[in-house]
């Protein structure tokens, strides 16, 4: 029986296009699946913030910021807390990634059009040890362009080989089953769904229109975690995280499901770390959805009260910015699914980003007339846009009326008035000199000793109740599902192993699907920045790897 392509991708995202270009480069036929409209190319990068981890960049060194291959993987170390039998493998793709990331990852990139924006974010910042999780410098690098213009290459490369014959492009395709012959998985089969004119992001019809059978020398796997199924988060949900909140927002869209990961378990794979997962906890309810339960992430600087759904603060060091798992574990142990911050607007107009690509129209259209304008005072026009039409948003000039329409929006009027003034009032006498024992102030001060967080990200230190510093803002903060951190066990060349430790003949899997590399690379956390590079370092290396099986 003959082939219909060399190798078939199954998953159009950014791990997909960058094994499809490797791929077509090399001179094979490939064939890329998706359940999706043509429209939704590219994936969940496109509405990505367009975050890339890397170390000892030009933009760091500009900036001051002394960074080493040896610091990083000391920091990756700290953060992944590998302990498991499995979790060989997933440490030699960290290590892998890491050396990508300090070497070849910016020039190779940069080959390819991308761009950065010269000011370094400071993510998961930890405040423990120096063995302890987080990142001791700045490495959070923004794509110029965000998400779209981290996609935009990629696609490039893949349309290029399209018309050159190389690539065939089918969309809502999806995959049920891989099946072998002579002991390799050969053959891709499913459903076609009907045509769709759905906007990128939002649901798809699954009404099915006929059947495919496709057969190729490999297949790779790039199909994405489970984000969007909240069923399979709550399934997987690790009893160190807490009882899974019962209401959650969606970070990806509905479509990512985990279904083909099932398909690939069924075929041979073995899928690894399962409970490890990466959820945010600062999510509000998007004013303007896209997909159901439609979250958006407040990255924020480090300046906001943080306070548990009764009214009290987070312990130290569940700072804004700081711990993303433990605040998730902090707040699932509380007994509520949701936490606020106090701010004043001096406070949101210099610290709060939205995450996504749409919510930062000046970065995505690369706008510097639009970026420089961030700097002239008052929230972006994306947060004033929640500000004033967002569900989880309270803005008042007085402590009492704050408390009054924080209690109004919650099932139980939680916040005693009285005992938060008196917090709020015992953390602004701690600014009344250089000295404090409160470690928010103390890291608020500290990250304002680098050039990149005084210029755009972090407020001076200021009293709450300050009237020339408002009005006060109080905002509910969501659970938010995003990435899932295992997946199927790979080795150094994307192959997928069975239970038994060997290659399933046939199959390779990349980016979240492989948990980014290996199984689960990340381990129990992420540095951030680390998803998209992920998928592209996962992906170009599942692309090369059958590109030389196949050949």
């Amino acid at each position: 029986m003959a082939y219909d392509a060399d190798v078939i991708v199954i998953g159009a995202g950014l791990a997909g296009l960058a094994a499809t270009a490797e791929l077509a480069e090399a001179g094979r036929s490939v064939i890329l699946l998706d359940q999706e409209p043509e429209q939704s190319l590219g994936g969940q990068a496109h509405w990505s913030f367009g975050g890339l981890f890397l170390v000892d960049s030009p933009e760091q060194r500009r900036l001051r910021i002394r960074d080493s291959h040896e610091l990083a993987w000391q920091d990756w170390l700290g953060a992944a807390g590998f302990d498991r039998p499995e979790d060989h493998w997933p440490r030699e793709w960290a290590r892998a990634y890491v050396d990508f990331a300090a070497g070849e990852k910016r020039s190779w990139l940069r080959r390819q059009g991308v761009r950065l924006f010269p000011v370094v974010g400071w993510a998961e910042r930890g405040g423990y040890d120096a063995r302890g999780h987080g990142n001791s410098v700045p490495r959070f690098h923004i794509t110029w362009g965000t998400g779209p213009g981290l996609v935009a290459p990629f696609e490039r490369r893949v349309r290029a080989g399209v018309a050159r014959g190389r690539v065939r492009l089918r969309f809502r395709h999806r995959v049920t089953g891989l099946t072998r012959t002579a002991g390799a998985v050969d053959t891709v089969s499913g459903e076609i769904l009907e045509p769709s004119a759905a906007e990128r992001g939002t649901p798809s019809s699954r009404e099915v229109t006929g059947a495919f059978e496709l057969r190729a020398q490999a297949v790779i796997v790039t199909s994405g975690g489970i984000g969007g199924n909240h069923d399979l988060v709550r399934a997987n949900w690790p009893e160190r995280l807490g009882t899974p909140p019962q209401r959650m927002l969606s970070g990806v869209p509905a479509h990512v499901d985990g279904h083909m990961l099932g398909v690939a378990e069924s075929a041979g794979g073995r899928m690894i770390n399962r409970d490890r997962m990466w959820h945010y906890t600062e999510g509000i309810e998007n004013w303007d959805p896209i997909w159901p339960r439609h979250g958006i992430r407040i990255l924020s600087g480090p300046s906001p009260l943080w306070l548990d759904a009764r009214g009290n603060r987070l312990p130290v060091p569940l700072f804004p910015g700081f711990d993303t798992l433990g605040t998730l574990e902090h707040i699932a142990r509380t007994g509520y699914d949701y936490t606020w911050f106090v701010l004043t607007r001096k406070i949101i107009s210099k610290e709060f980003t939205l995450s996504g690509s749409e919510q930062n129209p000046d970065l995505t259209d690369k706008s510097v007339r639009d970026v420089l304008g961030r700097a002239l005072g008052g929230p972006t026009a994306p947060v004033q846009a929640f500000m004033d039409r967002g569900a989880d948003f309270v803005v008042e000039r007085s402590l009492g009326d704050l408390v009054r329409r924080m209690n109004a929006l919650t099932t139980e009027p939680l916040i005693d008035e009285a005992a938060l003034r008196r917090e709020i009032t015992a953390r602004d006498r701690e600014l009344t000199n250089s000295f404090t024992k409160d470690l928010q102030v103390t890291a608020v001060r500290g990250t304002r000793k680098y050039l990149g967080d005084r210029l755009i990200r972090t407020a001076a230190p200021h009293r709450l109740l300050d009237p020339k510093a408002g009005p006060l803002i109080a905002v509910r903060l969501h659970i938010i599902t995003r990435k899932t951190l295992g997946g199927l066990e790979t080795d150094l060349s994307a192959r997928v192993l069975t239970e038994g430790g060997q290659p399933l003949p046939g199959v390779y899997a990349a980016g979240e699907a492989a948990g980014f590399g290996g199984g689960g690379m990340h381990g129990y956390r992420s540095l951030e920045g680390t998803f998209l590079g992920g998928c592209l370092f996962s992906g170009r290396t599942a692309g090369r790897a059958a590109a030389r099986a196949v050949g």
